[in-house]
């Protein structure tokens, strides 16, 4: 595990400042431009859902950089994968909440008919920062009864605490700042 967490510490690049001061922004566009650090993240997250999860039904993946890492973690594993949206961006009839950001308010969605009652989920994004969309993707999922396993992220800004947020959720970071 060690030498693949290491090789994702050295592909997460920091801008100092960005988008405003006094955010430390973590880059991790490296990973995905890098096959084997991106195969390294995948490995990891594989390696803990078999580990701790045996019996998962689907990988719910958040908008946008939930997208790049679910489909390959549901493949892998050999079952299906859910996006959940940004309001407006799924055809068909939907289900959805709105989330406090910094700036405002949001609203997440998920297809009504993307999961049912009962199903084990294992939900994936890139990174935990506050946890409000995590939080709110949770809370679609919930409401159509089905069972969150864990949330998964490639990194956590420990110092927001976001994984105290999300309780009775369980998180795993793969890198944590």
């Amino acid at each position: 595990m060690e030498p693949k967490l290491q090789l994702l510490r050295e592909n997460v690049r920091t801008f100092p400042d960005f988008p405003k001061p006094g955010i430390q922004f973590r880059d991790i566009c490296p990973i995905l431009k890098s096959p084997p650090a991106l195969t390294a993240a995948i490995d990891l997250f594989e390696e803990r859902v078999r580990t701790m999860h045996p019996q998962v039904d689907l990988i719910v993946g958040l908008d946008a950089r939930g997208f790049l890492f679910g489909p390959l973690l549901a493949q892998r594993l050999g079952i299906g994968f859910v996006p959940v949206r940004k309001k407006g961006k799924l055809p068909g009839t939907t289900v959805s909440t709105a989330y406090d950001l910094e700036y405002g308010r949001a609203e997440l969605e998920i297809q009504e008919d993307a999961v049912a009652p009962a199903q084990k989920i294992i939900v994936i994004d890139d990174l935990l920062a506050t946890g409000g969309t995590l939080c709110a993707a949770c809370e679609l999922l919930l409401r159509l009864q089905a069972q969150v396993l864990e949330c998964l992220v490639l990194v956590e800004l420990k110092d927001l605490r976001g994984a105290e947020r999300l309780k009775p959720h369980a998180v795993f970071s793969l890198l944590q700042y």
